[in-house]
């Protein structure tokens, strides 16, 4: 009774600490950057980091077993995965760009596992005979973090999209408007016109500036998560299927998650096979991770709503009062 009514609260203070460092990015946005703000929401961070470890901890000790039994429990972990993902750069001084990305992501994973969907996995229950297994830690946790770098990667690799097509359209508009202005008067009215041309040149060079080098950043840090979500993505498939041979004799066995798993991880290959073509670099690879960020959603999620297959314990039933 004790650790339910810790892990309650625990759960709740984890959720409204998230809840006040979105404000705050919400508020650094709309207004110039205020350091003490931006310092607030990072150690708000690193606060939701310790409560959601704190959850995790509390649930592992009650229940007897590591906390990824299930769907509710799982996504805790992605929580828990998302929040370290902010938190590295932070500690390593860095100018964190991936806390547009965590942020939300943990607000919206806390919400929903926590949310009455759930209601019926909130309750620690004894292990299917398949997870008591000492892989089960292995396994299921490389799976998460690699969902969760994954996620984050993909989605930097989406904001990449949308401010080089911005960037795109804007300077298409911009030049074909200036070249209107340059040429549609005489002469003495095209020098003058010309040096007006080059001075807004320079101002939207000037800016443009800025906007470019972000791009930059974008791209490098989504190569980087998604690399490192990669990894851990491998390990877990292949942890898990040593763990299949152990549990049911056979190391694959086309399972709707085992199949979806190969789908992602063959998808995030060939992102990673772009990224050593100069040709296909930028857009291209950023369109493949873009498309990777859907297939992760229908690995992790979408399969557990069908309910079948050696997986169907990780799925649940939408309740209704």
């Amino acid at each position: 009774m004790i650790f339910s009514t810790l892990e309650h609260i625990l759960t709740h203070i984890s959720f409204s600490i998230v809840s006040i460092v979105i404000t705050i990015h919400l508020i650094t946005l709309l207004v110039d950057e205020i350091v003490r703000l931006y310092d607030s929401s990072e150690k708000g961070m690193i606060a939701t980091f310790f409560c959601i470890t704190g959850l995790l901890v509390t649930r592992w000790i009650y229940s007897g077993h590591f906390p990824l039994s299930d769907l509710y429990e799982s996504l805790i972990f992605l929580s828990w995965s998302f929040s370290i993902i902010h938190i590295v750069p932070y500690l390593k001084k860095n100018k964190n760009h991936l806390s547009a990305i965590t942020t939300p992501s943990v607000i919206f994973t806390q919400g929903f596992a926590t949310s009455g969907l759930l209601t019926e996995m909130h309750q620690s229950a004894i292990l299917v005979p398949a997870l008591q297994s000492e892989w089960l830690i292995m396994h299921v946790s490389m799976m998460v973090l690699g969902y969760a770098a994954l996620l984050c990667g993909s989605l930097l690799s989406v904001a990449f999209l949308v401010i080089t097509f911005r960037k795109d359209i804007k300077m298409f508009f911009k030049s074909n408007h200036l070249l209107n202005e340059s040429f549609s008067f005489g002469e003495i009215q095209y020098i003058n016109k010309r040096s007006n041309v080059l001075r807004n040149t320079s101002c939207f060079s000037a800016r443009n500036y800025y906007r470019s080098q972000l791009i930059q950043q974008l791209d490098h840090w989504s190569y980087r998560v998604i690399s490192l979500g990669f990894i851990f993505l491998t390990i877990g498939i292949l942890s898990g299927a040593v763990w299949a041979n152990e549990a049911w004799g056979s190391y694959w066995n086309w399972d709707p998650k085992e199949t979806w798993a190969f789908i992602t991880w063959a998808i995030f290959a060939i992102y990673l096979h772009t990224r050593t073509n100069k040709n296909l670099q930028g857009a291209n690879s950023a369109i493949m991770a873009s498309i990777g960020f859907l297939i992760i959603w229908i690995c992790y999620f979408g399969v557990n709503l069908l309910g079948i297959g050696l997986h169907s314990y990780g799925s649940f039933t939408l309740t209704s009062n």
